[in-house]
């Protein structure tokens, strides 16, 4: 029976051996006096939050060209975390004009004083419940990060946010705001045909009500933030602030010159594009070029 025994328990001990690699880490409970982010990771079942480990490297005053949409955001993110009302927000625009930026860089600034950051996917959104139900009766302030929010026609995702913004019977809790970005103004894409009121479009008796269900879920967010394309003077100036701050870290002597104005609009051209990340690529480039020839 002891030889059975034996053999059993050197048997399991093997499955285990190969069974163990293939199962999901164990959790740890989140200790939000020392995360500053997390991620919510999607499971068939549920859902947890995955801790990240976040730089705090950009500050709101690396934000050049955008001040009226960075002042709105930290006054409602000021009024957020020390407990006042507060909107969520929806920043929308061209692409890397520093929307997503501008968010990280309220997790530096506001850190102090209780805001936590949580990023979502949007593929998880049907989630949001779950995560809320986590967090409510928590003394943090959270703010629920989705980047690049939007939707096609058809899908019904948005509907659980709505629910979860605004329209539920059981109210958000207090410590949670959503904070969003997309290149679409509404999230959900609009067609010609949306506005044609006076005939019916695919079989839609009511049409006008079509158009309404798609943008109600903008209408969510009490703040909106436009962001534009950079000009160029706005980029030059945006590439001119990263360089100061690359440079200086790196204790490179440097001077703003024509010629480099010239390179730096090149490189823009190069890319077809003239926005925040163009310049910051452009400005670890440049001083990465100039710091080769010292090592």
């Amino acid at each position: 029976m002891d030889a059975e025994l034996k053999l059993f328990l050197a048997r399991a001990e093997q499955l285990m051996a190969r069974v163990e690699p293939w199962l999901p880490p164990p959790r740890v409970a989140l200790d939000w006096s020392a995360c500053l982010a997390a991620r919510w990771q999607h499971e068939p079942r549920g859902g947890y939050l995955l801790p990240l480990a976040v730089n705090l490297d950009i500050s709101l005053d690396d934000l050049i060209g955008v001040d009226r949409q960075r002042e709105l955001l930290s006054a409602n993110t000021r009024q957020f975390v020390r407990g006042y009302p507060a909107n969520h927000a929806l920043l929308w625009g061209a692409r890397g004009t520093g929307k997503s930026s501008l968010i990280r860089a309220l997790l530096a600034a506001f850190a102090g004083e209780g805001l936590r950051l949580i990023e979502i996917e949007r593929d998880h959104l049907a989630d949001l419940p779950r995560l809320v139900e986590q967090l409510a009766g928590r003394p943090e302030r959270f703010v629920v990060f989705c980047d690049d929010l939007s939707f096609e026609a058809g899908e019904g995702d948005y509907r659980v946010l709505k629910s979860v913004l605004d329209g539920s019977l059981e109210r958000a809790p207090d410590n949670l705001l959503l904070y969003a970005t997309s290149n679409r103004r509404h999230l959900v894409p609009e067609r010609q045909s949306d506005n044609e009121h006076w005939q019916m479009v695919d079989g839609e008796l009511h049409p006008n009500e079509a158009v309404e269900d798609k943008i109600a879920l903008s209408d969510r967010f009490g703040l909106w933030l436009s962001f534009y394309p950079f000009s160029q003077p706005h980029y030059l100036n945006v590439v001119r602030h990263w360089i100061e701050v690359l440079a200086r870290q790196a204790e490179l002597a440097w001077e703003w010159d024509e010629a480099l104005a010239v390179e730096a609009v090149r490189w823009a051209t190069g890319r077809g594009n003239r926005n925040g990340r163009c310049a910051y690529q452009f400005a670890r480039q440049w001083v990465g070029a100039q710091l080769l020839p010292r090592a």
